[in-house]
């Protein structure tokens, strides 16, 4: 089950379009002149013209992708919510089975990039159900549509270059392949460009086979967050207790400290001993709802993919795949519905915050904006979005 862009594309939004590419391929205007100017660009990204002709004669723009492209309300949800529609008991029963079956493959992942198995069952179970739903979305064509869109050219038009290349070893069908409607493939839903670097033959095939191998799909997510900077041995998320009497603005990704300070502060972990670590105090849903702990390889999930109610799940998942227990849920206030929530923002982005699109979603720019005005006006400055503030507001 595919729900946002996974780390290859989040890491791919970082890179700037060239001139030469806003020149030869630029996005919008009519389709078969922009597959023209991509097939003029691809010889200056090593792949032959006769190459690039085959790859993109048959492909089309396909309405489908768009349309999910622009309704990802999922994200809307809080923690609770959210984590507990993804987070079955049989997705649990699934992964340790697959933990077990894969024991071997996991073995060798630890060994060579240093990523707990935890971490890459539940990005596996969160993608793809361990694989069961992959997508039937026409990769080249989804790829080629989102780049052609304006909305993100830069993110994708590098992905249909490096699809070019996986074309001309075999591993990618540009009328066959499919995956997810933003271009992901295989189990771990893995971009082109992403596949070339990172790709691993992990059952020794001699290709890189991510829809079909749980060894090279695995194999490849464990060297792609070892490239992101995943530190072995370390923990990511740990759920912990807090005094009534914290001083909630230091909650937030933008505040890191020892794990030494925070326990002198009341911070507590639920089970076991807190690592000799710097962490940021995460309260997803506010001073009353779950907390918990964030390590440094927790801001490594934000590589794979930039929403933080999902990021903070999929962390959260990992850590119950290794034994820790349910989170407490606390008694949350109540969240702002869409309509309420993106009056909020409005209203911060009129006091001169930051807080990104204005789309209903409580993203961490949105967070630190609320914890700011919340500090100014005297309410308790957890970060989480209420009726009182909107309309102390």
């Amino acid at each position: 089950m595919r729900l946002a862009l996974p780390f290859a594309a989040a890491a791919a939004a970082l890179l700037a379009a060239s001139p030469l590419v806003a020149q030869e391929a630029p996005c919008g205007g009519d389709f078969a002149s922009f597959k023209d100017g991509l097939a003029a660009e691809a010889p200056s990204h090593g792949v032959s013209a006769d190459t690039a002709s085959r790859f993109l004669a048959g492909v089309r723009q396909d309405p489908a992708v768009l349309k999910a492209d622009r309704a990802q309300g999922v994200f809307q949800m809080p923690f609770v919510d959210f984590s507990r529609r993804l987070i079955s008991q049989g997705r649990i029963d699934r992964g340790r089975t697959n933990a077990q079956k894969y024991d071997s493959v996991f073995n060798e992942i630890e060994a060579k990039y240093g990523v707990s198995r935890g971490v890459l069952l539940a990005f596996w179970a969160f993608e793809t159900d361990y694989g069961a739903v992959q997508g039937d979305f026409n990769t080249v064509n989804a790829l080629a549509t989102l780049a052609h869109d304006c909305r993100r050219p830069e993110l994708f038009r590098p992905q249909i270059f490096a699809a070019m290349k996986l074309y001309e070893s075999g591993d990618i069908d540009p009328a066959r392949t499919t995956g997810a409607w933003a271009g992901e493939i295989g189990m771990v839903q893995m971009l082109p460009e992403d596949i070339l670097e990172n790709g691993v033959d992990g059952d020794g095939d001699g290709h890189v086979s991510l829809k079909t191998s749980a060894p090279d799909a695995l194999m490849s997510g464990g060297k792609m967050l070892q490239s992101l900077g995943w530190r072995a041995g370390e923990p990511w998320l740990q759920e912990v207790t807090l005094p009534d009497t914290l001083d909630w603005s230091q909650t937030g990704l933008e505040t890191e400290k020892p794990a030494a300070d925070w326990a002198a502060l009341g911070v507590a972990p639920r089970e076991g001993t807190l690592a000799d670590l710097p962490a940021s105090l995460l309260l997803p849903q506010g001073r009353k709802g779950p907390a918990f702990l964030a390590y440094p390889n927790y801001r490594v999930y934000f590589e794979w993919n930039q929403s933080f109610v999902y990021v903070t799940t999929a962390a959260y998942f990992a850590t119950r795949l290794e034994g820790a227990p349910v989170f407490n849920a606390g008694n949350p206030d109540p969240g702002l519905p869409d309509a309420q929530m993106k009056a909020l923002q409005q209203k911060l982005v009129n006091r001169g915050f930051d807080v990104g699109e204005i789309d209903g979603i409580l993203g961490a720019k949105t967070r630190a904006a609320i914890r700011a005005e919340q500090a100014r006006l005297g309410l308790p400055a957890d970060g989480w979005p209420t009726v009182e503030l909107l309309n102390a507001l």
